[in-house]
Formats: C-alpha cells, sequence, structure tokens
C-alpha cells in the first residue's frame, strides 16, 4: 500500500496509527518529515500488510524534477507491484492545489492508479458532530467527483484525537482502521487478485528516465552550445595576434578560461530552462534559447537556430 500526497497532509502518522506503533519518523516543522521513501511491513488484524511512505508533493525544499523519480522509485521496486494507493488529505477546504495533488499522481502514475486508490482524510477531529467523512465529501462537487473515480472508496482517521474508542465508535480510530483494510481487500478482489501491472510499471519507470534524460538533454545541450558560442571569438583573435606569440599564448590561456565558464554556465542555465519540457525535443530547444538569451546572442535574420 503505497501513501501519497503533499506535505503535511499527516501520512507518515496515518501511518503508525495503521500499524498502531510509532515506525515511522514524523516531524510537526513547516517543512516536509519524508525525504525518501521508506516501506515497513507488520501484521494488523490478521494481515501482513506493506506501507511504502512518499516525499510529500509540493515540498517547499524540493523541486518537482526531485521528488518524481523518488515517489516514482518506491513503486517500481515495489514487487510484485502494490495492491492499493492512499492518497491523503486533511479535512479542510479542497483548494486548487489539492486538485493538482491528483494531477501529479495521475500525471506520474497514469489515469489506471485511481482503481486501486483509496481517499483517506487525516484530521478528523475537524467533521461537525455528527457528521461522516461522506457528508464532507458531498460539500464539494469536486471532492465528489474525485472520490467517484476511486470507487467511491473514501475514510478519515485522526492522529490525535481519535486513539482511544469513545461513545461514537465511528470517532475511533481503531474502528476506522478496520474498515480500511476492509475496503483494501475489496480493491484486491475487484482487481481479481491483481496489483499495479508490471506494464503500468514500466510506465512509470519511464517518466523516470525521461525525467532524466530531459535534465540531461537540457545540461549537454547548453554545454555545447556555450562552449560553441565562445570558440569563432576566440579564433578571430587568434588570428589577430597571429605575429606575437606571447600575445597568441596569453589570447589562448585568457579565452580557453573564459569558455570554460561560459561552457559551466550554459549548461546550468540549459538545465533550469528545461524545467516541464514534455520530451528531449522540447528541452533541446529550450536550453539553446534560454543560453542564447543569457550569452546576448541575437537571432539571424529572425530564424531558429540550427
Amino acid at each position: 500500500i503505497v501513501i501519497v500526497g503533499k506535505s503535511g497532509a499527516g501520512k507518515s502518522s496515518l501511518a503508525n496509527t495503521i500499524f498502531g506503533d510509532q515506525v515511522f519518523q514524523t516531524d510537526n516543522s513547516p517543512k516536509s518529515g519524508t525525504t525518501k521513501c521508506k516501506a515497513v511491513t507488520k501484521s494488523v488484524n490478521g494481515r501482513r500488510i506493506t506501507l511504502i511512505d512518499t516525499p510529500g508533493l509540493f515540498d517547499t525544499n524540493k523541486s518537482e524534477e526531485e521528488l518524481k523519480p523518488e515517489i516514482v522509485r518506491c513503486i517500481t521496486e515495489c514487487a510484485p507491484g502494490p495492491h492499493a494507493f492512499l492518497i491523503v488529505f486533511k479535512v479542510d477546504r479542497f483548494t486548487e492545489q489539492e486538485q493538482d495533488v491528483i494531477n501529479r499522481i495521475s500525471q506520474y502514475f497514469s489515469e489506471a492508479v485511481l482503481k486501486y486508490a483509496v481517499i483517506l482524510f487525516t484530521h478528523g477531529d475537524q467533521l461537525d458532530e455528527g457528521k461522516k467523512i461522506e457528508d464532507f465529501v458531498s460539500q464539494s462537487e469536486d471532492l465528489s467527483d474525485l472520490v467517484k473515480k476511486c470507487g467511491n472508496r473514501c475514510h478519515v482517521i485522526d492522529n490525535k484525537y481519535w486513539k482511544k474508542t469513545e461513545q461514537d465508535e465511528y470517532r475511533s480510530n481503531k474502528f476506522q482502521v478496520a474498515e480500511l483494510l476492509n475496503t483494501f481487500d475489496k480493491i484486491v478482489k475487484e482487481n481479481n487478485g491483481g496489483c499495479y501491472t508490471n506494464e503500468m510499471l514500466n510506465e512509470a519507470k519511464k517518466i523516470v528516465s525521461a525525467s532524466i534524460l530531459i535534465q540531461l538533454t537540457g545540461i549537454g545541450i547548453g554545454m555545447l552550445f556555450g562552449g560553441l558560442l565562445g570558440v569563432p571569438a576566440m579564433v578571430t583573435k587568434l588570428v589577430e595576434h597571429l605575429q606575437s606569440p606571447k600575445a597568441v599564448a596569453v589570447t589562448l590561456a585568457k579565452d580557453t578560461m573564459n569558455i570554460a565558464v561560459n561552457v559551466v554556465r550554459a549548461g546550468y542555465t540549459g538545465y533550469c530552462a528545461v524545467k516541464d519540457s514534455k520530451s528531449t525535443k522540447e528541452a533541446a530547444e529550450k536550453a539553446i534559447e534560454a543560453v542564447m538569451k543569457t550569452m546576448d546572442m541575437p537571432r539571424i535574420q529572425g530564424k531558429e537556430p540550427t
């Protein structure tokens, strides 16, 4: 079972609540507490399950380029594959950022992930008295649509206040965890005992590979183009000083150092420019455009660089 959601949603605390033990590190600071995927296997209510905690989406300390491969990596290494995904939200307003969580998860793993997903809400103490999570969901059209896409599977827990059985059985983590495990059983049954398939996992691996390749394209094209732009100027200077060996040596030393600096700078410029690129072709075009702009190289007669 893979746990995903944005930073601060309570994913690690949720995993501890399911296991009934402090096996995942939690952090109450403003930054994300989970930086690497972590998998733990334990027995819960007679079932042996593995929970995989993932870094939070929208972590302010990490870029999406850093987060995406790490989140997807946990899926690719989960043999034979995860049987379910827990998408975690707080009992709170469903904003554009919450919607973007779903968009990113679908982007990382494809829309098929929702066939295996459960929407789980933390901070259940925020529910109005006598209300169930279904009542809360029904108040938002977007949230209702999301839950429907996930087979109407949604649950709620409270990592802080629902630790003991109270008069209201619904507001008890023991009750909610049992219900959640039953939902996992149903997901497995509905998918004929299958998990997120190898074909889907291969698609996830392609995302990681493509992301790395796009970054390398930006760096490589940037460095190459940055170096090439500096060579003609150096050659021109060398020709001008052919009569003076000393001047040639000085020019070589100085301009070679400048080219090296430009290559590094252009490589970094290319790396920064390829963000959100969908292909290596797009990444190359963005890298060249950014390097030309940074090095103040105007287009020749309005044409694209070859």
